[in-house]
């Protein structure tokens, strides 16, 4: 079904509402990682929230990574988050979150991952990983023999806004994913094994990289949400009421009422078609993400990393997100149940 958008004229943006429908919020509004399982960190100081460089509300996520930083004993150097959600098959939900790749972010032929779903077991490429090589974004799904589903260029020093909804499942008929980036479909529902075979999935976000890459490599995240409906992870728009016009003056009298004609009516706005771009069939990178034994590492303390108290709330000029009146699910039955968070 072709999805259709209205953009409003004066929309803002604004950071997204919780409703019912969403499942679980990891967007450091908290001012800390307290809404996160754990860490994977060699230090706190690798992960720390801030209120500096943020995409929506007052706080994000700063992650650095030095050569050397190892806390789980693997391949690579990491520091990244983990959420423990173990979606079970079947399970279809939407994942939004906002990314920034500041300037001084290293090029590389080497992967670099910014964002994984990582399967239970210690060894292999996670089942869906989003990663940065030679300058490029990319999504690939299926480990190290799968498909490089997604391309695009990276842009430094801007906010890259994801929306991932994916139904996970092990059975290629069923599982599949849909990629909106910059608020337009990048990647169509396509059906792809999501999941391995008997292993369910959890949630790592920071970076995690080759380890023969040495310079100093930094990412912001921010916003995260999960939810069940398309909806509830758009950005709500406002649109600003036009100040009242002075009445026209008085005109020679006609014959007429008096009253004046009325106003003509505005035309209403056109509707345009959210952008498209075919699947891309590259196959993988045939093992370019090494093994990784990701359930080590240290559970969130109480509190998570500390963060300042200051700062403002940005209000984010923009149209191309404002996805007003979508139709597709408009139509979809009505919202999950809302899960219980698993520890």
């Amino acid at each position: 079904m072709k999805r259709l958008l209205k953009l409003a004229p004066f929309a803002l943006l604004l950071p997204t509402l919780a409703t019912a429908s969403t499942v679980w919020t990891g967007d450091f509004e908290t001012g800390n990682t307290s809404q996160w399982d754990r860490a994977q960190t060699v230090s706190s100081s690798r992960l720390q929230v801030v209120d500096s460089t943020v995409r929506e509300g007052r706080y994000a996520l700063k992650t650095i990574v030095r050569q050397g930083d190892d806390p789980i004993n693997a391949s690579g150097n990491r520091n990244e988050l983990v959420y423990m959600d173990r979606e079970p098959a079947g399970s279809e939900f939407f994942y939004k979150w906002s990314t920034l790749f500041p300037s001084s972010f290293p090029r590389s032929p080497k992967w670099q991952i910014f964002t994984q779903w990582h399967h239970e077991g210690n060894g292999g490429s996670p089942p869906l990983e989003f990663y940065v090589v030679d300058d490029q974004l990319r999504l690939r799904v299926g480990g190290s023999s799968g498909n490089i589903v997604w391309r695009a260029p990276l842009q430094r020093e801007l906010w890259n806004d994801f929306i991932l909804h994916v139904k996970w499942s092990p059975d290629p008929k069923v599982g599949f994913v849909e990629l909106y980036h910059n608020g337009k479909v990048v990647l169509p529902l396509t059906k792809v094994a999501t999941q391995y075979a008997g292993q369910l999935n959890y949630l790592k976000l920071g970076l995690y990289r080759d380890a023969s890459i040495a310079p100093e490599g930094v990412v912001f995240h921010d916003g995260f949400i999960q939810a069940t409906q398309l909806e509830d992870v758009l950005p709500a728009p406002v649109v600003a009421t036009p100040e009242p016009q002075p009445a026209p003056e008085g005109t020679p009298d006609d014959g007429a009422s008096g009253e004046g004609d009325p106003p003509p009516e505005q035309p209403e706005q056109p509707e345009q078609p959210i952008a498209q771009m075919p699947p891309d069939s590259v196959p993988g990178t045939g093992g370019l993400v090494p093994d990784d034994a990701t359930l080590a590492g240290t559970a969130m303390p109480p509190g998570g990393c500390g963060a300042s108290s200051t700062g403002g709330v940005p209000l984010l000029a923009a149209v191309g997100l404002a996805l007003a009146t979508l139709l597709r699910r408009r139509k979809a039955t009505p919202a999950h149940a809302r899960r219980s968070r698993r520890r």
